[in-house]
């Protein structure tokens, strides 16, 4: 009984590491007669709010499915081994690694097996005998799958911590091109529950990112609504969150993908007093808000196309995050890039990046993509590169700068902002202060003014500061790896390939 279920966790976790809402710890060091253990299967690792490690149990309940996605290493034509759990082995697997020290929480997502309310009803059963038989109080991540019931997705909502809807591919035509089985209206249905649910239970509340105050999109303009145009910016005009330098040319957000398809029907929220409450002691519905994740690479949607579905997202249903999943080459398809193909993993990077901007640095899509260009540059952080299209803002006084400008400057982050204002309550602030202040100067040098000198050590022109700034980092990168980039990127190539089993 014990091998077979530890057959299960071997397969089940294998067939989850392509999630990557969180990170794979990928060692194992069980039985060494040390402080501590890990194991390979299952494990993973994550990071709370305060900056502590946390350790996961990442597994799917099962990979037997009934759709047919071309990019999923769990669709129903792929030859490889299969399993499903039953709840009751989950939970007691769950707690068993708990008490080992194994695990803080449980990650879980699942395939579609037989129906989606049949597979989240059976999820539902395995968090519940988590909770209540076992009173487990852990951290639970759960996955919702399209298309299931209001009824038992506010269920499940009552006994995880964050719920996760993953919309899978930034555009419609990738959506029926590759997964012609799902649809928009069942991605978004749940979504949007989530979300309004968390509104009128209160728990749409602490850090995330500077879309959580905005008001909530209403159902005749939710993703596009009647006019067919995408979710805008507050009524002020003005860019989410703190920031308040309004974009020229920005009135509206044009839709891109997935955000161009409207929702239909009526609004089939479930109400918190119809259905059962969390256990006592447990909180409300979904604390931790909801995340998704999309694939990239694997369509030919642009940087540009992506990050507005994903503004969209942040805009109309809050969201805690949008994670972003370079495809990896697990099946042989002929919509797809071969398996040999290497997962764009620097392109992931700076949609990241550019993702962060949207969040907290009060950027919209429409700015980072001013010059015409749908990508990003593949060489430069996108908050350097808006800054060298827009030149004409720079170079900025520190000692006078207000908060928002602070922040658009390179190499200045939310905290290094702050400490510059309490210091110049006090006293100017000097150039030799921005480093200590946690000032990243490398970039900042050349944006900045320091009691009116500059101190930038180039000719104050886009290409020259370019140039500059590539052949710093450049160089950093050389000392650090002892091996020119395209050596150290193909080795991340060879890795990734290697934990997918391509290789």
């Amino acid at each position: 009984m014990e091998s077979t279920l530890m057959r299960k966790l071997q397969i089940l976790a294998d067939s989850a590491k392509y999630d990557v809402s969180c990170s794979s710890s990928g060692t194992g060091r069980h039985g060494s007669g040390q402080i501590g253990s890990a194991r390979v299967a299952g494990l993973c690792h994550t990071w709370s709010a305060d900056g502590r490690c946390v350790s996961l149990l990442k597994v799917l309940f099962t990979n037997n499915c009934v759709y047919n996605c071309e990019y999923c290493v769990s669709r129903r034509d792929n030859d490889f081994p299969r399993a499903s759990f039953e709840p009751e082995e989950l939970a007691a697997l769950t707690m068993e690694f708990y008490r080992r020290n194994y695990i803080e929480g449980l990650f879980l997502s699942s395939a579609v097996e037989i129906s989606p309310d049949y597979t989240a009803e059976r999820i539902l059963k395995a968090l519940t005998i988590l909770r209540q038989a076992y009173g487990f109080a852990g951290y639970i991540h759960a996955k919702i799958i399209p298309g299931v019931s209001p009824e038992i997705l506010h269920r499940i909502g009552l006994v995880a911590d964050r719920l996760s809807v993953n919309i899978e591919l930034p555009s419609s035509e990738s959506l029926k091109k590759f997964a012609p089985q799902k649809n928009a209206k069942q991605i978004f249905a749940p979504m949007r529950q989530i979300t309004n649910t968390l509104i009128e239970t209160g728990s749409l509340k602490g850090p995330g990112n500077m879309f959580a105050g905005q008001q909530l999109n209403t159902a005749e303009n939710y993703l596009g609504g009647a006019g067919g145009s995408g979710p805008g910016p507050d009524p002020a005009g003005q860019p989410a969150g703190p920031a308040q330098i309004k974009p020229a040319g920005s009135a509206r957000i044009k839709p891109a993908g997935l955000a161009q398809i409207k929702s239909e029907g009526p609004d089939r929220t479930a109400r918190s007093e119809d259905l059962p409450s969390r256990p006592a002691g447990k909180g409300t519905f979904a604390p931790a808000g909801q995340t998704t994740q999309m694939i990239i690479g694997a369509g030919g949607e642009s940087d540009e196309s992506i990050l507005t579905t994903s503004e969209n997202l942040y805009r109309t249903f809050k969201m805690k995050r949008v994670f972003y999943s370079a495809y990896v080459p697990v099946v042989d398809s002929p919509l797809l890039p071969n398996r040999l193909t290497a997962p764009p993993l620097a392109r992931e990077h700076r949609i990241y990046q550019a993702d962060w901007l949207l969040r907290f640095y009060g950027f919209t899509v429409s700015e980072l993509f001013r010059d015409g260009s749908a990508n990003l540059d593949p060489d430069l952080d996108p908050k350097v590169t808006w800054a060298l299209r827009n030149l004409d803002q720079f170079p900025v006084e520190v000692n006078r700068a207000s908060y928002e400008m602070l922040m658009r400057i390179p190499g200045i982050g939310n905290i290094s902002a702050r400490r510059i204002l309490r210091q110049r309550r006090i006293r100017a602030v000097r150039f030799e202060d921005l480093k200590k202040m946690g000032v990243v100067m490398k970039r900042a040098k050349y944006f900045v003014l320091c009691c009116g000198r500059y101190y930038g050590d180039r000719r104050f022109e886009p290409e020259t500061i370019r140039n500059s700034i590539l052949q710093m980092e450049s160089g950093l990168q050389l000392s650090m790896f002892d091996s020119d980039w395209k050596q150290v990127e193909e080795g991340q190539r060879q890795e990734k390939l290697a934990a997918a089993g391509v290789i």
